[in-house]
C-alpha cells in the first residue's frame, strides 16, 4: 500500500497505474514553477560596461585576477574615471575606452573588450595607455610621481596563431637583460578563443572570470554551478540576465550585434581583398623571378655561344694561316720568310 499526497489530500491505493498517472499529472505543475535564467552575452558593449563599468567590486576582481600584479600589491579600492580622454589641443586625437579606473595609490587601469581583431588594435591600446600615462603629469608635478598604467584587453579572436598561450604580457624590458625594466606601461592581451578551462588553484579567479566570458551567452541554458557558487561571478550572472533589461536596452543590445556582424562582414571582405591583392603580388613576384631566371639563362647561353664562336673564329684563323703557310712552303718560299709573314714558328711550318 502506497501513500501519495496530491493537492493536500491523502489517498490510499495499491494500483501502480494510478500512482503513475497522478505523478504525471503532478509533474507539469511542478516544472511550470521552475524557470531557468536567460542570459545575454557579457562580451557585448552594453553588458560588458554594465558589469565592469558600474560595479567597482567586479572590475577590481577581474583586474586582480588577470593582471600581473605582484603579491601584496593587489588592488583594494578603485574609482571610475571618464572613459573618454579629451585631447589637450584640437589637433590631438580623442580616445574612448570601455572602462577606465584608478586605485587610491594612483595606478590607472584600462579595460577593453574587443570582438574583432585588427592589426591596428595593438597600436590603439599603446596609444590609449601612453595617453593615460602622460595625462597624469600636470604643470606642477614631477616625473617621479608618475604611476603605472595597466591596460587589460580581452580579445574574442586569435591573433597570435603561432603561440600556444592565450595570455600575452608586454612591458618595456632590456633586450639582453629582461630583469632590467622601465616601469610605466603594462599591456595585457587575452585571446579568449584559446582559453580552455582548467583547475589552477593559484589562478582560480582568472579561470572563473574567463569561463564567465567564454561560456555565458544567449544559448546558455544553465550557468555552470562553479560560476554560480562564486559571489563575484554570481553577481555578474545576475547583471546579464535578460529579464533585467528594458526594451530600449535590448534594442541597443541587438543593434550592437548587428553592427558587429556588419563590421565583421566588412573586415572579412577587406581581408579577402587583401588576400587577393597579396596573391596577385605574389604571382607577379613569381613571374618576375621566372622572367629574371629566363633572362639569366639566356645571357648564359649567349655568353656560351659567344665563347664558342670566339674559339671557332680563332681556330679558323689558325687554320687559314696553316693552309696559307703550307701553300707558300709548297711554292718554295723560305721557312724564315713564311714564319715572318704568317706569324708562325719555324717548327710549326716544318711540321706542315
Amino acid at each position: 500500500m502506497f501513500n501519495i499526497i496530491i493537492q493536500n489530500k491523502v489517498e490510499f491505493t495499491s494500483d501502480y497505474s494510478l500512482i503513475s498517472e497522478k505523478i504525471n499529472n503532478f509533474a507539469p505543475s511542478f516544472e511550470s514553477n521552475t524557470t531557468m535564467a536567460k542570459y545575454l552575452d557579457p562580451k557585448a558593449d552594453l553588458t560588458f560596461k554594465k558589469i565592469f563599468g558600474e560595479h567597482p567590486d567586479l572590475v577590481m576582481s577581474l583586474l586582480n585576477a588577470l593582471l600581473p600584479l605582484e603579491k601584496g600589491k593587489e588592488i583594494e579600492s578603485i574609482e571610475y574615471l571618464p572613459p573618454e580622454m579629451a585631447p589637450r589641443t584640437p589637433a590631438s586625437k580623442n580616445s574612448i575606452v570601455d572602462v577606465r579606473c584608478r586605485e587610491t595609490g594612483g595606478r590607472q587601469f584600462i579595460v577593453e573588450m574587443q570582438l574583432s581583431w585588427t592589426t591596428e588594435f595593438k597600436r590603439r591600446v599603446l596609444f590609449n595607455a601612453a595617453k593615460a600615462y602622460v595625462r597624469q603629469l600636470g604643470k606642477s608635478k614631477k616625473y617621479r610621481l608618475l604611476q603605472p598604467v595597466y591596460s587589460l584587453n580581452l580579445v574574442n579572436e586569435i591573433f597570435e596563431p603561432d603561440l600556444k598561450d592565450y595570455y600575452h604580457y608586454y612591458r618595456m624590458v632590456h633586450e639582453q637583460h629582461s630583469d632590467k625594466v622601465i616601469e610605466g606601461l603594462h599591456l595585457v592581451f587575452v585571446e579568449l578563443p584559446k582559453f580552455k578551462p582548467q583547475t589552477f588553484s593559484e589562478k582560480k579567479m582568472q579561470v572563473l572570470w574567463l569561463r564567465f566570458l567564454t561560456e555565458i551567452d544567449e544559448d546558455t541554458k544553465q550557468a555552470p554551478q562553479e560560476l554560480l557558487d562564486n559571489p563575484e561571478i554570481s553577481q555578474a550572472l545576475e547583471i546579464v540576465e535578460e529579464s533585467a533589461y528594458t526594451e530600449e536596452e535590448m534594442a541597443v543590445y541587438d543593434k550592437y550585434w548587428d553592427d558587429v556582424r556588419v563590421e565583421n562582414a566588412f573586415l572579412d571582405e577587406a581581408e579577402r581583398k587583401i588576400n587577393e591583392a597579396e596573391r596577385k603580388i605574389n604571382e607577379a613576384e613569381r613571374k618576375k623571378k621566372e622572367a629574371e631566371r629566363k633572362i639569366k639563362e639566356a645571357e648564359r647561353k649567349i655568353k656560351e655561344a659567344e665563347a664558342k664562336s670566339e674559339i671557332k673564329y680563332k681556330e679558323g684563323i689558325e687554320e687559314n694561316k696553316r693552309n696559307t703557310a703550307s701553300k707558300m712552303k709548297a711554292k718554295g718560299f723560305a721557312v724564315k720568310d713564311i714564319a715572318e709573314i704568317m706569324g708562325l714558328t719555324p717548327e710549326e711550318i716544318e711540321g706542315l
